[in-house]
Order: C-alpha cells, then sequence, then structure tokens
C-alpha cells in the first residue's frame, strides 16, 4: 500500500530529526554548538564573553539546546558548566548525513 505524506505517521527517526532541527534553527545555537565542539566544556560566563547578547539570552538558547538533547549541563552553583551531549551529537549527525544523501 502507497502512504502519502498525508496519512503518514511520523516514525521516531522523523521526530527526532525535527527536534533537532528546531533546536538547529537559529544562528546563536549553531554558533555555541560550534563553539562547545571545539571545547571539552564551558562555563556561561564563557559564552556571555564571546557573543555579543545578553546572558539571560545565552541562557534562553542553551536551554533549547539541552531541551534538544544536544548539549548537557553540570550544575554546581553558581556556575553552570555545558558540554556537547556527544551521544546525541552524533545521533544528529548521522540523521541529517542519512537524509541529505
Amino acid at each position: 500500500m502507497n502512504r502519502t505524506l498525508t496519512n503518514m505517521e511520523y516514525d521516531d527517526k522523523i521526530k527526532q530529526m525535527a527536534r533537532f532541527a528546531k533546536a538547529l534553527g537559529h544562528p546563536t545555537r549553531l554558533l555555541i554548538l560550534q563553539y562547545l565542539d571545539n571545547q571539552s566544556c564551558c562555563l556561561t560566563g564563557d559564552l556571555v564573553d564571546i557573543l555579543p547578547i545578553a546572558q539571560s539570552t545565552i541562557s534562553q538558547h542553551l536551554k533549547e539546546l539541552k531541551n534538544a538533547g544536544l548539549i548537557q549541563g553540570e550544575v554546581n552553583p553558581p556556575k553552570v558548566k555545558y558540554c556537547i551531549n556527544q551521544e546525541n551529537w552524533g545521533i544528529a549527525k548521522k540523521l541529517f548525513v542519512e537524509f541529505f544523501k
């Protein structure tokens, strides 16, 4: 049976890729990921020093990336250390490579 796009159910890969794509859909988030991918980890304050935006705005972008599972944070008050979630980062790369083949 041929399935049309209008009645097709979304599989888990498509849902996961959409979640990643939404998080990647802002230039600031891409810069954050690019920075984190070149570091082992960083503190939120490090990002404030390199990006010309307010701490609160950076925090919102970090929250979106964390909710998508692309980064992980470790709270050690008053600081938060962020790193790439290597497992999900690898999954995201693989999904997008397969999609664009």
